[in-house]
């Protein structure tokens, strides 16, 4: 019996949960989303890319009016470069060639999931242009398959990739 009260306990307190209005701060997070920077660093899965955004001086860019689409890797897509390739990247003298690489990772102007499935390639920040693929129902941007789209900034859109792309 005293097994019974506590689950039916639970299920009132979830139910309850479930209809509590939502907080002030969980409808501004909803009504109005940040910008570039400050979403890769709410969601904690992009804190190399934060620290190389930051190295190569474009935060201030990021944050800017834009819009603009970032091809973002994870910590773990930058795992993936080989040994020693970040911390060379993040040394002063190599902030041209960071730049570059994190250029080339933004395309100008705000393309959601259902836009970038209708391209082939896309002009890049950097200059060059990365190629698009769709295959099935996954989404290549150059080697680097899209494995999260559309997470939705005041200044554009964040698109997360499991590799870091490099320009040719």
């Amino acid at each position: 019996m005293m097994k019974l009260a506590l689950t039916a306990f639970a299920a009132l307190a979830a139910l309850t949960l479930t209809l509590a209005p939502p907080t002030i701060a969980q409808e501004t997070a909803k009504s109005a989303p940040k910008d570039i920077v400050a979403t890769a660093i709410g969601a904690g899965d992009f804190k190399t890319l934060v620290a190389a955004v930051k190295q190569a001086g474009l935060v201030e860019t990021l944050q800017g009016d834009g819009p603009f689409t970032v091809f973002a890797p994870t910590d773990e897509a930058f795992a993936k470069l080989p040994e020693g390739t970040i911390t060379s990247l993040l040394k002063p003298e190599n902030k041209d060639k960071l730049k570059a690489i994190l250029t080339y990772h933004v395309v100008p102007g705000k393309v959601l999931a259902k836009d970038v499935t209708k391209l082939t390639e896309a002009k890049t920040v950097q200059g060059s242009s990365a190629k698009i693929k769709v295959d099935a129902d996954k989404v290549w941007v150059g080697d680097a398959q899209v494995v999260k789209t559309d997470i939705q900034c005041s200044n554009g859109v964040i698109h997360v990739i499991d590799k870091v792309l490099m320009p040719k």
